[in-house]
Order: C-alpha cells, then sequence, then structure tokens
C-alpha cells in the first residue's frame, strides 16, 4: 500500500488533539484518523508516549507503535508549564475533539480542565478515559486493562474451574475502549453539528465499563436466577455442542451450534439424524443437560477427518465451523488478503512493514492510510509555525525552555 495523502474519508475537516498514552484511548484516536479526522498528538518532550517503549521489537524498534500510531502528527508539549498550557489553549481554538486518559482530575491540577477548555471553545468535545471513570469512590485509583478487566467481571469466567482465572493474552479491555472511543467522539460530533441546539460537552468513559456493557447474560442471569456464573471454557452453558475439537491430522478447530436448527445440519452430516429424536439431544435446552455427552460425540467424529476435509464437509451442510488460526496461517490466508485485513507500508527506518489494514469499509467515503505513525516531535514546528502562526524565534525560544 502506497501511502497517500489524495483520499478524504467521511471525517475529513474534523481536528483531533490526542493527549492519551498508551492503549485505550489512542486506538480511538488512530480509528478516527484512518477515516480522515486529523489527528494531533500531543507528547512530553524527550519522552513520548510510553506506548513508543512496549515491545516487541526489532533492535531497537518498536513494533506496536507504526501500527497504532497511524495518521498521527506528533506535537511534543509540556502541559506541567503555563507556556504549554496556554499553546493548549490556542490550540483547543481550532480543536474539534480533545482525547484524554490521565488520572482523573489531572487536567483540572494543570488549568486544561474540560471548564476551563470550554472557556476558548464551547463547542469543543471532550473524551476522558479513566480506569473508573470521574465519578465514583473508585474514580481517582490508577487504572490499567488487565485489572479493569478482572474489575469488569470478565477475568472470572475464564479459565477452568479447577485452575487460577486467567487474563485475555493481550489488552483486549484496552482494545474494546478504543472503539468506544471512536463511537462516542462521531455521537457527540453528530449531536454538536446536526441539532440546532448541539453544543460541545465531554464524555465519561471507564475502561472496565467497556467490556462490561457486553455481559447483559451475567447481569440476567444473576438477577432473576440468583446464578453467580463459575468460569470454563469456551461457550459452555449457552450453547450444545460447543468448543474447541482436534481433527484426525492433529489441527485445532472451533465449532458452536447457537440453535437448533444449526444442529440438525450438524446431526445430517454427521450421520447422526437419530440424535433429533433422542430426548437427550433434540433441542438446545436438553443438550446442555448433557452437554459432555454431545461434545463427546461431536469430538470423535471431527477425529475422523483431517481439518480441510472437516472444513469442506462442515461448509456444505451450513455448519459454522472455524480452524484456530495461528498469526502465520493467517498471513497465508486468501480471505485476509482478498479483504486486505493486512497491508503493507513503507517505514523509514524498516523498510516494508505489514500492519492490520482498515476496518470497517466504506463504499464511497473508504478510510486510508496517510502516513506512518510519526517520530517524537516530527511535526511540532510545521503545527505551531502554520497553524498557531507562530514565528521561529518564538519555537526557538519554547525549545530552550523545554516546553516543546
Amino acid at each position: 500500500m502506497t501511502l497517500t495523502n489524495q483520499k478524504k474519508g467521511p471525517l475529513d475537516g474534523v481536528r483531533i488533539l490526542d493527549l492519551s498514552t498508551m492503549i485505550a484511548a489512542p486506538f480511538g484516536a488512530t480509528l478516527l484518523g484512518d477515516f480522515g479526522a486529523e489527528v494531533i498528538k500531543i507528547e512530553m518532550p524527550g519522552k513520548g508516549d510510553s506506548l513508543r517503549d512496549m515491545g516487541p521489537f526489532h533492535g531497537d524498534e518498536p513494533l506496536r507503535w507504526p501500527g497504532l500510531a497511524r495518521n498521527k502528527k506528533s506535537l511534543t508539549l509540556d502541559l506541567h508549564k503555563e507556556e504549554g498550557q496556554q499553546i493548549l489553549k490556542n490550540l483547543v481554538k481550532k480543536t474539534d475533539v480533545i482525547i484524554e486518559n490521565f488520572r482523573t482530575g489531572t487536567l483540572e491540577k494543570w488549568n486544561v480542565g474540560y471548564e476551563e477548555l470550554k472557556k476558548v471553545n464551547p463547542n469543543l468535545i471532550m473524551i476522558r478515559v479513566t480506569g473508573y471513570g470521574q465519578t465514583g469512590p473508585y474514580s481517582s485509583k490508577a487504572g490499567f486493562g488487565t485489572p479493569a478487566t478482572a474489575f469488569s467481571g470478565f477475568t472470572y469466567l475464564h479459565g477452568y474451574n479447577d485452575r487460577p482465572p486467567i487474563s485475555p493474552s493481550f489488552s483486549l479491555v484496552d482494545y474494546i475502549t478504543g472503539i468506544y472511543v471512536a463511537f462516542a467522539t462521531t455521537t457527540a460530533l453528530y449531536h454538536r453539528d446536526s441539532h440546532e441546539d448541539g453544543t460541545g460537552q465531554y464524555v465519561d468513559m471507564a475502561l472496565y465499563e467497556s467490556v462490561f456493557r457486553m455481559m447483559e447474560f451475567l447481569v440476567a442471569d444473576y438477577d432473576q436466577n440468583g446464578v453467580i456464573k463459575e468460569r470454563s471454557p469456551g461457550l459452555s452453558g449457552h450453547s450444545s455442542p460447543a468448543g474447541t475439537f482436534q481433527t484426525k491430522d492433529g489441527h485445532w478447530i472451533v465449532l458452536v451450534t447457537s440453535s437448533d436448527r444449526t444442529f440438525e445440519r450438524l446431526a445430517k452430516a454427521m450421520d447422526r439424524e437419530d440424535m433429533l429424536e433422542d430426548d437427550r439431544f433434540y433441542t438446545n435446552s436438553v443438550r446442555l443437560q448433557h452437554f459432555e455427552l454431545t461434545n463427546g460425540i461431536v469430538a470423535d467424529w471431527v477425529k475422523t477427518k483431517t481439518r480441510e476435509e472437516l472444513q469442506v464437509h462442515l461448509d456444505n451442510h451450513g455448519v459454522p465451523i472455524s480452524p484456530i488460526n495461528s498469526i502465520e496461517d493467517i498471513f497465508k490466508d486468501e480471505h485476509f488478503k482478498e479483504r486486505e485485513n493486512i497491508v503493507e507500508v513503507n517505514h523509514p527506518r524498516l523498510g516494508k512493514v505489514k500492519m492490520p489494514g482498515i476496518v470497517p469499509k466504506f463504499s464511497e467515503t473508504p478510510g486510508s492510510i496517510r502516513q506512518i505513525a510519526p517520530d517524537l516531535g516530527e511535526h511540532t514546528e510545521d503545527i505551531l509555525k502554520n497553524l498557531l502562526e507562530m514565528d521561529e524565534k518564538e519555537v526557538e525560544e519554547l525549545r530552550n525552555n523545554n516546553v516543546i
């Protein structure tokens, strides 16, 4: 993929100041940048976003940074200093959205909280991401993705009941929160710009809330039935059969029958239509009562076929199945290639690098990768001179005072 400045996405004309660090809030800003927003990332002089120092690495080069900070400009600015705070306020006058994830009260301590900034721009939208939100008894606590995942109830559900609960092997809640950040930003922009009484506002988002919102089943079952769902692998308790199965040639696949109609197709595929008349298997509710028996029947049948044979056979019968792909499998897969789920861009030091492509895909105003992630402070001079109309002497003075 050739980086381009020609394509304009649906958010072209929206300017965002990204004050956040690490993953959750920055990922939301990146999604918005993918679809045309101008994202100016504000970083501490000499330090930058701590994500720049997070693995994996190739030599000294951070490999997560190019994909997670693409389509952004980097402006170094020390918000601890009064001059830096004033520059931020000057930028806010020309900005639509601020995205931040400092601990609750930090921006207010620096005199650049929402109430202060909306004095210079009443139409400003501020997206505020913290571990536990701006209110509540835990609002002042430090918040990170893995603890927030545990707090949400998610971790409690995962693993085997004879072993400790397990956390996701990557920053799942941070990325989910980033999607909420993008959703909240576009929703707030729509309200501001499409209603006669529309105005700026701030949005309060807690990390744990992003995944807790997805747990209707957990809330409903405890509220109405008093059930405390314990950890279990896979989808046990919801659908039967469901789980991870091993094929004849040693590969692992996932198979789920989330409706009785799907199970009917599976029974026919296995030449076990007798199960459709058996009072142990004929509906999902009774299959759940005989979960281990049902899964065992499926597991024995799966072992009679290779992964390729199984995929073709169950695809022909309309039964949902997927191989458990490694990243090597994904790189080789033709569907990922056709969908441009992995794209290749030029990196100034690494040469060609691959990263996830743009999702979702818009028919008329598609997103694009217009620039790779910036080096620290790469756009500082350009932004100060061209956007804020500062002269060389002023910029040099800020540099000498370590404001930028």
